[in-house]
């Protein structure tokens, strides 16, 4: 993950912030598939855009952040942030999510494997990641992705790494073909024109979601996967 000073992608973070719907589907997604009770790790806070909702759900939220200038802003919000995973003892957390940032990350699997090692045995790991290299863009490289994800090629990753997987499915249907167009339209400047995303935000994604329901095991901009740490392996 990328220290604040170096991030070409922040104001890109900044404009997705406003996606409310997309925004709000995502912290209803770890408030239903992480454990009510216990410590949850946000693995890549960020600003705090999932993290302080989540919180102020009632959940006891760790936000793990490497930048210091995030860190600050977090801290600032009241939310209890470490800098790296060897901060923490082994099975010290009962759930972990990571939204969007297990991409940004050269050694996914030796990330996946410290992961393991910090949540306790049967406890949640949700993951939420950018699918199909195909729709790789000047975006993805703008924001520091190595990498999208194909749903298979995801749940091997993570059984390979300790987990047992529960689920895994491919989300934001039309966010597939949308992400396809601004490929095609490319022009190298890897920004996020606020305007479109609104309209996509107001009165696609929730029309996507359904569509999901159908394209799950098909294709989707994201892929999500829900797994467990197992007993042994």
């Amino acid at each position: 993950m990328s220290n604040h000073a170096d991030y070409t992608g922040v104001d890109n973070l900044e404009v997705m912030a406003e996606a409310h719907n997309y925004n709000g589907w995502l912290v209803n997604l770890v408030l239903e598939h992480t454990t009510a009770a216990g410590r949850l790790l946000d693995f890549g806070a960020g600003a705090g855009t999932f993290a302080l909702p989540v919180a102020q759900a009632g959940r006891e939220v760790l936000c793990l952040e490497p930048d210091s200038t995030l860190q600050q802003h977090l801290e600032g919000q009241g939310l209890d942030c470490i800098a790296d995973l060897g901060q923490l003892a082994e099975a010290s957390v009962d759930s972990i999510y990571s939204l969007n940032v297990l991409e940004h990350i050269e050694d996914d699997a030796g990330a996946l494997h410290s992961l393991r090692r910090v949540l306790r045995p049967g406890g949640t790991l949700l993951l939420y990641v950018p699918a199909f290299n195909l729709l790789y863009s000047s975006m993805d490289e703008k924001v520091g992705h190595y990498r999208r994800y194909r749903r298979r090629a995801l749940m091997r990753l993570v059984s390979a790494s300790g987990f047992r997987v529960d689920r895994a499915a491919y989300v934001d249907s039309l966010g597939f073909f949308a992400a396809l167009l601004y490929r095609a339209t490319d022009r190298g400047g890897g920004n996020i024109n606020r305007r479109a995303l609104a309209i996509y935000d107001r009165w696609l994604f929730p029309l996507s979601r359904l569509i999901d329901r159908i394209t799950g095991r098909l294709f989707g901009k994201n892929v999500m996967l829900v797994a467990r740490r197992a007993d042994a392996g």
